[in-house]
Parts: C-alpha cells; structure tokens; sequence
C-alpha cells in the first residue's frame, strides 16, 4: 500500500539523513526559482540548496528535473555544467543504440567455408567471423561447434582462420585503468565471455595449483591463451606482460591464501575464442589445428551461425549490470551502421556525442567512450534530462531500466515507497550520478538527471592501482543520501 508524504518523511528522512561529511561550502550556483504551492507536502519539502549544503559533497553538484512529456525544465542547479556522467553514459548508449539498430536488432557470429564439403572434408578454410557480439560465450561456441558437426563436417583440410573485423580492436577500454581488473577488457569485432578469462588457484602441500578456464554454464575448457604463474614477491599482486601469441600473468604467492577465484580480462580476444572454440570442436573430433588471426574477411559460405538474443534484452542486462563491454560493442556497432564503416573508439563516442547534441538537443555533451569509465567524459544534468524526455526511444528504454529503490530514514530500502523510480547509476571513485525517470504519488511524469563530482579529490588517485582510496565510500554514501533526498523533493513540489 502506498504511503504519502509527511514532515517525517521529509525532514526526518531527506534532510537528517544527510548530516555529517566532508567539509563543502555553499552552492556556487543560485537555483531556479520554483512555484511552490502553500499547502500539501510541497510547503514541508526543504530546499534544493539546503540539502546540498547538508550532504556536505566537497566538489561540484548538477542537476536538473524535467516534464517528461514537454522537456521544460521545472528546477535546475548548475545544470548546464558538464560534470563525469561515469555508467549514465549507458543510458545514452542505450538510446543511440535503439535509435539506429532497432530494439530487434541481433549480433551474429558465423562460421564461414571457403571452400567446399566433399564427404565430410571440408577441402577449403574456416573461418570464425564475429559480429560484435557482446554476449557471445561458452555455450554459443559450443553450440557452433555442434552445428558444425550436425552439417557433417568431420574433417578440416585448410586453415582455421579466426576475424574479428567488424569492429576496431583495443587492447584496453581505458588504458590507465588497473591492468587486472576484469571490467576494463579488450575490444574486438570476436568477443568471447566479456574478454575475461577465470583465474583459480588451491593450496595443496605447500604449493599452488592455479588454472585459466573459459567457464559459460556446464562447459569449462582450459585455455593456453593466458597463462599465470605463482611468483615470490610481496608485491604488485599481478603482473601482466603481452607476450605475443598469449597473456603471461603472474601473482603474489602470499596473496592467494588457501584458496580462490577471479575473472581476469583476456588481451588476445580473437586467439582466445579460436582456441576455445578448436576445444569444442575436438570434443566431436573435428580437429582444426593452430588458428590464424586474419585482418581481411575473405569470400566464402556461411557454414553455421549463431544469434544474439535481441537488442533490447541484451540492453536490459548492460543497465542492470553496468557491463562495460556490452556498452562499447552496441555503441561501436550503431556508429558503424551510421557511418557505413567501424571507428576506433574515441571516434566513435564523438559520434554518439554529435547524435546527441542533433537529436535529442543535448547541448554541451562530450563522451569519450560508450561505457562512462572515462572520466573525461562530459555531460550536463540539464541536457540529460531533456535528452530523456525528447527521445524518440523514451519509451523503449523506461523498461529496460532497473527500478531504483528508495530507502526510509532508517536506511533501508522501502518497498511502499509512493514514488517510483527507474534510472540508471554511475559511479566513479569521487563521482557519482544518477538519471532516469520519476513518476510522483500523484502521477506526475518527470525526467531528471544528478551529477555530482569532485576534482580536488579525484587529483589524488593513483588509477594505476586498485584501491578503494580513504573517504571514496563515505563520499559516495553521502552522494546517494542527497539523490534520494532532491527526488523526494521535487515528488512533492512537482507532484500533479
């Protein structure tokens, strides 16, 4: 059952919340003056201002909210201020992607005979072409390999040549990230797994027995591809070198403990899904021998292929996620669908800026990637939250957005909360965001975008590393308490 809005709520629950921080001064920029009616909850609601200066955010605050069926914006702050949008980027991603590929759009990934099959020999090369996919895994290849063997192919007489063209590779979505963790991967046109690779380690009589799979549901092939050794050393953890045809890795002996697991990022995407997928094909006894990574897709029949779910559930799952991977690949794949030919990433972003800027009027919008792990990337609360209400894809992509749950005084997520929200998050260290959809107790649509960001702080990471820097979690904290609180806000100013 739904509740309404009280002095409790509000004061208690909004504006309480939100004591104690970092040290902040007063906002720099002056507020929108806003209609506020003498009666109801809109006369107990505090001031935007006064929950800034409560939150006690040490850098820069933007947001705005907006009619969802018009644009108009109803309250601003420092709202034409390009501030690091981070995985709200994912939002826009998603609209450029719906905007040019369509919601029934699907990835495939074939498997290509340049020559013919004479008795189950195929007397020509296979080639293992990717198209961008980002959720291809495991069991898509395993399923690949089966229909190779259901077509009658027992015998490859050519070459296995692996292409992963259709996109431009980068060996690293964000090179200053740390060079081990597993959201910042490779990119290619051949993805396989979101390019990482499972790392495992036991203890047994003193030593260490570690392995490298490519796990996906019931299959778990080893794979050669990337390699990791126990090393002697307090120090780093890990330790990457590109050592050609594989990833060499090593890790500190006395980090690993008794035992454990974690996702690594795969460099050699193209290498990786070829060897993966010689593994299936030998367990049904076709034997493919060493891969050759090619540059040019040459003539041929498509042999086997494999679809992708469609587009908007493979959307659904980046926003809920925040998969990194998936966001590049869809906003890399729409702008070659544009453009009529791939870009290298940057390019790419600056295209899905200038789509933007052109048809959702979102002045002031400069991404560097599709992802938001950039921390170049900027964007204005203002601009958000028009783009939102103006775009075509609006209602396409209000339900594929998670539903963001309020929390009550105490904390804890309130399920009878009478607002409703769905948005998509962004966070970075010293930089959070937030951007999506509110519908009031009332009915009331609205649009609303809340970025919030500080230099000073982020001036200090060492983003060679991964640690959590002192004060990031306490930061991060105080900047969710002060998104609730402006929803709550504007539900009861806005409300009808």
């Amino acid at each position: 059952m739904k509740r309404y809005f009280s002095r409790r709520v509000f004061l208690g629950g909004a504006l309480s919340a939100l004591a104690g921080g970092a040290m902040a001064g007063a906002p720099a920029v002056s507020l929108r003056p806003v209609a506020r009616p003498e009666d109801g909850a809109a006369r107990l609601a505090p001031g935007a201002a006064a929950l800034i200066e409560k939150a006690r955010l040490s850098g820069q605050v933007g947001f705005a909210v907006a009619e969802a069926g018009t644009g108009r914006v109803l309250e601003e702050h420092a709202g034409a201020t390009g501030l690091p949008p981070a995985s709200v980027t994912k939002a826009v991603t998603a609209l450029y992607a719906l905007d040019t590929l369509g919601p029934d759009y699907r990835f495939t990934t074939r498997l290509i005979a340049t020559g013919v099959l004479d008795n189950g020999v195929l007397k020509g090369d296979l080639i293992l072409a990717g198209g961008g996919d980002p959720t291809l895994d495991t069991r898509a290849l395993a399923s690949l390999a089966e229909g190779m063997k259901a077509a009658g192919m027992f015998e490859l007489r050519g070459r296995f040549l692996v292409w992963g063209g259709a996109l431009p590779f980068k060996r690293a979505i964000d090179e200053r990230q740390p060079e081990h963790v597993g959201y910042n991967p490779a990119l290619s046109g051949l993805n396989l797994n979101f390019n990482r690779v499972h790392f495992e380690w036991k203890r047994a009589g003193g030593k260490y027995e570690v392995s490298m799979d490519a796990r996906a549901g019931r299959y778990r092939p080893d794979v050669t591809v990337a390699r990791m050794q126990v090393a002697d050393r307090r120090g780093p953890v890990y330790s990457y070198e590109d050592a050609g045809a594989r990833d060499d890795w090593s890790v500190a002996r006395g980090a690993l403990g008794s035992g454990g697991a974690r996702w690594l990022p795969v460099r050699k995407p193209e290498l990786y899904a070829a060897e993966v997928f010689a593994t299936l094909a030998r367990s049904h006894g076709i034997a493919l021998g060493k891969a050759e990574v090619i540059d040019d897709l040459p003539a041929g029949s498509v042999f086997v292929t494999h679809h992708s779910v469609p587009l908007d559930g493979i959307l659904r799952d980046m926003l809920k996620y925040s998969t990194n991977l998936t966001a590049e690949l869809v906003g890399l794949t729409a702008t070659a669908q544009r453009q009529g030919r791939p870009l290298p990433l940057e390019r790419s972003a600056q295209a899905m800026s200038a789509w933007a800027a052109e048809d959702l009027e979102m002045a002031g919008t400069d991404l560097r990637d599709h992802s938001g792990l950039s921390d170049r990337s900027r964007l204005t609360a203002a601009a958000m939250a028009q783009g939102l209400a103006r775009a075509r894809g609006s209602d396409l992509l209000r339900p594929l957005l998670r539903a963001h749950r309020m929390r009550d005084a105490n904390g804890r997520v309130d399920r009878d909360h009478p607002v409703e929200v769905r948005a998509k998050t962004g966070t970075l260290y010293f930089v959070s965001g937030l951007a999506g959809y509110v519908t009031t107790p009332q009915g009331a649509d609205l649009t609303f975008a809340i970025f919030t960001s500080s230099d000073s702080l982020r001036a200090r990471l060492d983003t060679a590393r991964d640690e959590r820097p002192p004060g990031a979690r306490a930061w991060n904290g105080r900047a969710k308490k002060l998104q609730q609180a402006l929803i709550e806000r504007w539900s009861a100013v806005h409300d009808g």
